[in-house]
């Protein structure tokens, strides 16, 4: 930035909205031929208003004259006129809007897919609605700003410079009185263009909130019907609606009155020029006179669709530097080159420390050796840092102190997809998606898997009984996240797809949470089968689930206190002793 335009935030403003509209305008250059094409059409509708004009002067001269021509000349001449300027017209509109919802799709394709390699830190800073609106009501308002704004831009632009170059011809000095008016309109169309900025900047911050009030709301239903939550709800999104019903009433009282303020400026304009030309100018041809005011009549209209094509742009140019913000957010850092087949396991953490956001530490030198196929159970109370410590071995944050490695490798020289092939992740918010049973359990890289697999990946999850059980068993869509499969069962999908996987490092975060007592035995029973060979990470709140573990690591304020196996630490008597009888006094009380 300039000193000029650092001490100046209005010049930074306007050159903000002008970098922003030439990248949105860049996603023009792959349909260049189209989009040409497409002025050639308003080009040709815009010749068409001058001659309109000077159709007139002919009419009126036809009419006045001694010896007429043919009496059909008229007619056929102003059906050229209008077919003329009808085609160019169409053309131009249609492809225009073509080339502007082929922009849009790719915008949004791009959009869609940087998100799908943002870091977990960016989700974690971010409202799921504000990202849903931007992907949605924003990428839509970029419709505006690439169709109608730039469509009424080059239309009306090119109209105004065809009826002025006309009336120029006509009488250079009358129309440099006319355009005396012009810096006053372009004063106001500035000052109207920086405060819709402003407005619509505000209106996408308000959607984004109806957007994450709603979604919440729908997601949480269960919770707010037994909390009797509908009065907060409707609170909330009441609240949120009335400040985006403030923000467009104040769009539209400055678009509103933007355009009565420039029409009066023209008609004061006109009026003095219609002043000048009846009191001081000697008239010598009166159908050159009525067509020059015609033409000049037909000014205005162009003339206030420019004026108004101001808010349009600003609301696309805030929608576009919104979309543009989220695709300058840089993706996950993949530096690593590092590929394996299938590593064995072995796991080492080195003084790892680790924290959100530069705040208080998580993780706190953190120290831990995992021998290939041990099962390892981390325990300990809420906020201790176990499941931060599984999501950074899985690389969902890369920021991070010490060193840990799998199979003597640091994971940052791994390839992400690699290292993440080599993962099995289970969690206690299960994630499933609108899709079938089958799917759901092959999804991503597991798609082509056969259907033997799949059915006995569903086997070992002892989710077969509850499958063959649906409508349409495997084939049976589940509704958004699973919605019409109990707790457990979407569990047992979610261990049913980590099986399928077959990686041999294999992360469980509260995976048993959602199970009944009878599922949970099991699935505890599958999970042991499934664990051998394997390197297993237990994240548990009912210890007892986790006794036959190889290791038990018991962490407090994000450090390890202690760790051995479940005899050794009772023996201890101390942080797990006191865990493990608190635990069995909650499963007594159960």
């Amino acid at each position: 930035m300039n000193r000029n335009n650092a001490n100046n935030p209005n010049a930074a403003s306007e050159t903000a909205s002008l970098t922003v509209y030439l990248r949105l305008l860049a996603y023009l250059k792959p349909h260049r031929m189209l989009f040409g094409f497409s002025v050639l059409g308003f080009l040709v509708y815009s010749a068409a208003q001058p001659a309109m004009a000077q159709f007139l002067d002919y009419l009126l001269t036809f009419i006045e004259a001694e010896e007429r021509g043919p009496a059909w000349m008229p007619s056929l001449i102003i059906l050229g006129i209008i077919v003329v300027r009808g085609l160019g017209g169409f053309v131009g509109n249609y492809l225009i809007a073509k080339v502007s919802f082929l922009v849009v799709d790719t915008l949004r394709v791009q959009l869609f897919s940087h998100m799908v390699y943002l870091p977990g830190e960016y989700f974690d800073r971010n409202d799921s609605g504000q990202l849903m609106s931007v992907i949605t009501f924003n990428v839509n308002n970029v419709t505006t700003a690439s169709t109608e704004a730039l469509k009424t831009l080059i239309r009306e632009g090119t109209t105004v410079i065809a009826l002025l170059a006309y009336l120029f011809y006509k009488d250079w000095a009358l129309t440099l009185l006319m355009m005396t008016v012009v810096p006053l309109i372009a004063a106001l169309v500035g000052f109207v263009g920086k405060r819709l900025r402003r407005l619509s900047t505000k209106v996408q911050h308000s959607m984004g909130e109806i957007t994450q009030v709603s979604s919440e709301m729908i997601n949480g239903y269960r919770v707010m019907r037994s909390f009797g939550g509908e009065a907060y709800e409707k609170r909330r999104f009441a609240d949120a609606s009335w400040r985006n019903y403030l923000q467009n009433l104040k769009i539209v009282l400055t678009t509103t009155l933007n355009t009565p303020l420039i029409q009066t400026l023209v008609a004061l304009s006109m009026g003095a020029l219609l002043w000048v030309a009846l009191g001081y100018i000697e008239i010598s041809d009166a159908s050159a006179f009525i067509a020059y005011f015609m033409a000049v009549g037909m000014v205005l209209k162009p003339m206030r669709q420019l004026s108004e094509i101001v808010p349009v742009i600003q609301k696309g140019v805030a929608a576009a530097d919104s979309v543009f913000q989220v695709l300058d957010e840089k993706t996950e850092q993949d530096t690593g080159s590092y590929s394996v087949e299938r590593v064995s396991g072995k796991v080492s953490i080195r003084d790892l420390s680790f924290a959100y956001d530069d705040d208080k530490p998580v993780l706190k030198g953190v120290s831990l050796e995992v021998s290939a196929g041990e099962t390892v159970a981390l325990v300990g109370r809420s906020g201790s840092g176990k499941s931060t410590l599984v999501s950074v071995l899985s690389r969902f944050y890369h920021q991070f102190d010490g060193a840990l490695d799998i199979d003597d490798v640091s994971i940052c020289d791994y390839r992400l997809a690699n290292l993440r092939a080599q993962i099995s992740l289970v969690t206690q918010n299960v994630v499933l998606f609108n899709d079938t049973v089958a799917n759901n359990i092959a999804y991503g890289a597991l798609q082509d898997i056969g259907e033997e697999k799949i059915r006995k990946a569903a086997e070992l999850a002892y989710a077969l009984e509850f499958i063959e059980q649906l409508p349409d068993g495997f084939n049976t869509v589940i509704g958004e996240g699973g919605t019409r499969l109990s707790g457990g069962q979407r569990q047992r999908l979610a261990i049913a797809r980590a099986i399928l996987k077959d990686a041999p490092i294999l992360l469980l975060d509260e995976a048993t949470s959602a199970l009944d007592n009878e599922s949970e035995r099991y699935i505890q029973q599958a999970l042991e089968t499934v664990s051998k060979g394997r390197t297993t990470f237990v994240i548990a709140h009912r210890l007892s689930t986790i006794e036959q573990a190889d290791k038990i690591v018991v962490m407090d304020a994000g450090e390890i206190v202690e760790q051995g196996t479940h005899h050794e630490l009772m023996a201890l008597n101390g942080h797990y002793a006191r865990l493990h009888s608190a635990s069995l006094s909650d499963v007594l009380t159960l």
